[in-house]
C-alpha cells in the first residue's frame, strides 16, 4: 500500500533524514519519500506487517507529529 501523510515540525535535511530513517527501519516499510517543503511523507508498505497507526506513532516517538492524509 502506499499513503500520503503530513508531518509537522520538520526543519531541515536532518529532519527529513531522520523521518525517512525511521519509517524505513519498520518491519514492512519498502520505502519512504519524505518531502520537507510540502511536510509531507509517501510511504509504501506491507499491511500486513504495519499499519499506518504505528507508522505514525513511530515518527512521533521521534519527535515528528505525523498523521494520514485522508483522500
Amino acid at each position: 500500500m502506499k499513503q500520503h501523510f503530513n508531518v509537522a515540525g520538520m526543519g531541515c535535511a536532518n529532519c527529513v533524514a531522520k523521518v525517512k530513517n525511521t519509517l524505513e527501519g519498520l518491519a514492512g516499510v519498502a520505502s519512504a519519500e519524505v518531502d520537507l517543503d510540502a511536510a509531507t511523507a509517501t510511504v509504501e508498505y506491507d499491511t500486513q506487517l504495519v499499519n499506518s497507526a504505528q507508522l505514525c506513532s513511530a515518527v512521533e516517538q521521534a519527535g515528528y507529529p505525523m498523521e494520514p492524509i485522508e483522500g
